[in-house]
């Protein structure tokens, strides 16, 4: 029994012989107790690596590397390249991030942060806003203060046949009291035929700034009544500056806008119209310059005359529904005639009065009768207005003398 255990583990036996031939003796030296120790581990050793030999041939037959190798293990890249049929890496897709918004409220983008700027730029706009706005009430105050509507009115009821002149004349008076303040006066001057209304107008006027600015700063001068002779054109000058000037002082002081009408400019003598020429350069004091000046003459009266009655077949008769012809086209005109004769016309700005026709001298027939209580018979009014003369141009009639003769012809009845 004991052999036949022997021969089937050769390896368990070898070293139980080993561990029986190192045993000690009964005489030996202890330095051959530690040879013999020595010898005995160093069998332990060997059995253990003849194990571990075994053990790694058996798991490579089976295809499988070894756990323990006592050779040291090296990384190489034979196995990855090796493995074709891994599948290859694929890059993972980023999921980009989607904005959120709650169920019950509306998606709006998402915004930057206001900027400060527009605010102040809002409330900058406002107050530019109300400065204009006040401005503008302050201009039309200041032309509601003259009452240049109730002018218009009383121009279109008393003057007949110059709607056109009469317009113009309020646009220049509605351009310049609109303001206080001025860089120079203002200079209007009225031309027409005989008849046609200059001085009735002016008359309108003085009556009309007399209860809007008061007495005191409206001044009518009349050149025949004032200063008929010549030999007196110096004093009549010097006292014409002294007028003005005590009128524009007190306008000042009261802060209006003082007006000054002369009439029969045409028979002005010359040192006349050179006082009157300095008194509208610009280059003087304030009050000066917030004045109104208005000149009534008949200077240039065949120049319009001839104008008139060559246009006169153009399809809108002058000076009805506003036509703006007769004062574009004979403004220039008599500007170039009468620069020729002074330079004051040079600064004024000229308002033509045309020719009236035969109806506008009936309706001045119809308005003084009125005036004198006559019963105004249209028939009796056609006949007065026939007696006149006409000139006859593009089948219209226009009278020769206006409404001049109206007025002794009413006072004959």
């Amino acid at each position: 029994m004991e052999d036949k255990d022997t021969s089937d583990s050769p390896t368990d036996s070898q070293p139980e012989e080993e561990e029986q031939t190192a045993l000690p003796s009964p005489g030996a030296s202890p330095f051959s107790a530690k040879l013999r120790a020595m010898m005995r581990i160093r069998n332990k050793y060997q059995a253990m690596k003849m194990r571990r030999l075994e053990m790694g041939s058996a798991l490579s037959v089976a295809g499988r590397p070894s756990l323990r190798s006592t050779s040291p293990e090296i990384f190489t890249f034979d196995g990855v390249v090796g493995n074709k049929n891994a599948p290859p890496n694929k890059k993972k897709k980023k999921r980009r991030s989607r904005v959120l918004f709650p169920n019950d409220s509306r998606k709006f983008l998402p915004t930057a942060e206001r900027s400060r700027a527009k605010p102040c730029l809002m409330l900058l706009s406002i107050i530019v806003f109300l400065q204009v706005y006040n401005a503008i009430e302050n201009l039309d105050d200041h032309v509601v203060k003259y009452d240049l509507e109730g002018l218009e009115k009383t121009l279109r009821r008393e003057v007949f046949g110059q709607q056109e002149a009469t317009g113009e004349l309020l646009s220049h008076l509605n351009d310049y009291l609109s303001t206080y303040v001025h860089n120079k006066p203002l200079a209007v001057s009225l031309h027409g035929p005989t008849g046609v209304g200059k001085s009735h107008l002016g008359r309108i006027l003085a009556r009309h700034f007399h209860s809007v600015v008061g007495q005191q700063l409206v001044m009518q001068y009349y050149a025949m009544h004032h200063c008929p002779l010549e030999e007196n054109a110096a004093s009549c000058a010097r006292d014409l500056v002294l007028q003005v000037t005590e009128v524009v002082s007190r306008a000042e002081m009261e802060e209006k806008i003082p007006v000054f009408i002369l009439d029969e400019v045409e028979f002005m003598h010359g040192q006349l119209l050179d006082a009157l020429h300095s008194l509208l350069q610009p280059n003087q004091t304030n009050e000066y310059l917030n004045a109104i000046y208005v000149l009534i003459s008949s200077l240039g009266e065949s120049e319009i005359t001839k104008y008139v009655l060559q246009n006169s077949s153009s399809e809108v008769p002058l000076g009805r529904g506003g036509v703006r012809q007769l004062g574009q086209e004979l403004g220039p005109l008599l500007r170039l005639f009468l620069e020729e004769q002074h330079s004051l016309w040079a600064e004024v700005d000229f308002v033509p009065l045309t020719l009236l026709e035969k109806s506008h001298v009936m309706d001045c027939f119809l308005d003084e009768m009125t005036r004198e209580g006559f019963y105004p018979d249209r028939l009796h009014v056609e006949q007065l207005a026939g007696e006149l003369s006409y000139y006859s141009a593009g089948g219209r009639q226009f009278s020769r003398n206006g409404c001049k003769q109206v007025v002794a012809k009413v006072n004959l009845l």
